[in-house]
């Protein structure tokens, strides 16, 4: 009982202080809202300085909250994505602010037209658990790089992480600039309820929704980040040491915790018992061991490793076949949260490994016959954040493209459409709406304000009233056809 009141205690002095960093941030807003170029690029060279500086101190934290995390995933995905977004911006943003000059018809000459892109005013960042900082550095560039002040929420589930991003930035940004909120269920509602000029949010589809409804009360832009059910299409002649090497890659990163990881994989059935014979090879090749190996990652807490076990069990009990995937035939007890790749045969529409996002290291194997069928397969789903093909034919490569939809895609390999900084990034229909990452991301968090101009001669006085002269004749004579 005195714990329940005082994690209330803390809840409301947590809401307290959002309020008021939120009112703070306007009010630092209204007294720049034209934040300069040297201004910007302050910004975005102290947040990277501060990147690589506590990079250690940040592996650590994200290692700590895993209870296992591979210090080489947290920098390939979380440190090195966040710098070079970073860079990228540095040296396009110049380029990006410039307004953009448009046509003007001859209707309204003498005048001119322009684009004037502005920042929107303060933006709310919401951040999940897998992927902690990148996810929250991420959008805060591109935030800083339209001119923006950001209040980020940090996930409850990586309170070791949440924490040390809060106290590096907290300590190098002013609070009306950079804010980071921590807090359980009820701050993260009143951080979505708040009157944000954009929210982003990354996280699932159920929660999305519910972030959406906040948002709605306050007519504010959001850019959902979701997830899905992730195709990976393997062609009839696509060498399958190929596929199943890349696959397996997507799969075994950060333990399939990643919103693009391939979710399950379409495979000519007779080329199964192939791929399943390639996938254990790759999987045994890049990890030998699972259990005591620092570079296989480990699932985020009780919680989620108990919903993958049910996965499972119900799969099972509808009658798949599984396969575990653990090399050195180790023994996963209630000592580790540490969990092999399990792939799932036989995989049916009832089970619920086919209904929801797995998002962890489970993959069903689904036989197809023909690649019209695997894409009719595919189209007649919600669309997913991302999409895999594998096979090296130019042609059925455009052939998938064209009759097929998702979020992102790579061809012959998985994740890494995500990481490129020229390239927009985001989902649709039930995986998300709009986009952010390089220009795409900066024109979402801009204001792009059209403004047409004239000088002393104003032309438009040829179609003032009265009506019905012969310049109005002319004039609809012209425009009129």
């Amino acid at each position: 009982m005195v714990a329940n009141v005082v994690q209330l205690t803390e809840q409301k002095k947590q809401i307290q202080q959002l309020n008021r960093t939120f009112t703070a941030q306007q009010e630092g807003f209204r007294r720049n809202r034209m934040p300069s170029l040297t201004e910007r690029r302050e910004n975005l060279l102290r947040l990277k300085r501060l990147l690589l500086e506590n990079q250690d101190a940040l592996t650590a934290a994200i290692d700590r909250d895993f209870g296992g995390r591979s210090v080489d995933e947290t920098l390939l995905a979380e440190v090195m994505p966040s710098v070079q977004g970073v860079n990228y911006a540095l040296k396009h943003l110049g380029q990006w602010m410039k307004p953009s000059k448009r046509h003007v018809s001859m209707l309204f000459m003498p005048g001119s037209n322009k684009v004037h892109y502005e920042p929107l005013g303060v933006i709310g960042i919401m951040v999940p658990w897998n992927y902690p900082l990148f996810l929250a550095i991420s959008p805060l560039t591109t935030a800083l790089a339209a001119g923006n002040r950001a209040m980020i929420k940090m996930s409850e589930f990586t309170p070791h992480t949440s924490a040390l991003v809060k106290e590096i930035l907290e300590a190098n940004f002013p609070e009306d600039l950079v804010a980071v909120v921590n807090g359980e269920v009820d701050v993260a509602q009143a951080f979505a309820s708040k009157p944000f000029n954009h929210l982003l949010f990354t996280g699932s589809t159920a929660v999305g929704r519910h972030v959406m409804r906040a948002a709605a009360d306050n007519l504010t832009p959001v850019t959902l980040e979701l997830g899905g059910k992730s195709p990976a299409l393997v062609s009839a002649d696509v060498p399958m040491k190929d596929a199943a090497e890349r696959i397996a890659f997507g799969k075994a990163f950060n333990a399939g915790q990643t919103c693009v990881a391939p979710d399950y994989v379409l495979c000519p059935a007779d080329r199964m018992n192939h791929f399943v014979e390639a996938f254990r090879e790759a999987v045994s090749n890049s990890y030998p061991t699972l259990k005591e190996n620092p570079d296989y990652t480990s699932i985020i807490n009780d919680r989620q490793h108990s919903r993958l076990q049910a996965l499972l069990e119900d799969a099972k009990a509808k009658g798949a076949d599984i396969i575990a995937i653990n090399p050195a035939d180790e023994h996963f007890g209630d000592d580790t949260r540490k969990m092999p790749i399990h792939l799932v045969l036989n995989a049916s529409d009832d089970m619920e490994v086919m209904q929801e996002e797995i998002f962890g290291p489970i993959l069903p194997i689904v036989p197809y016959g023909a690649v019209n069928e695997a894409l009719d397969f595919i189209n007649n789903r919600p669309r997913p954040l991302a999409m895999y093909y594998f096979g090296y034919d130019r042609r059925q490569q455009q052939y998938v493209i064209e009759n097929s939809h998702s979020g992102g895609m790579s061809i012959n390999d998985t994740l890494m459409h995500v990481a490129q900084d020229d390239m927009p990034f985001g989902g649709l229909g039930e995986s998300g709406m709009g986009h952010y990452h390089g220009e795409e991301g900066f024109h979402t968090l801009s204001n792009a304000r059209g403004i047409y101009a004239k000088q002393r001669f104003n032309s438009g006085r040829f179609v003032h009233p009265p009506h019905g002269t012969l310049i109005h004749k002319l004039v609809f004579k012209l425009f009129i056809r």
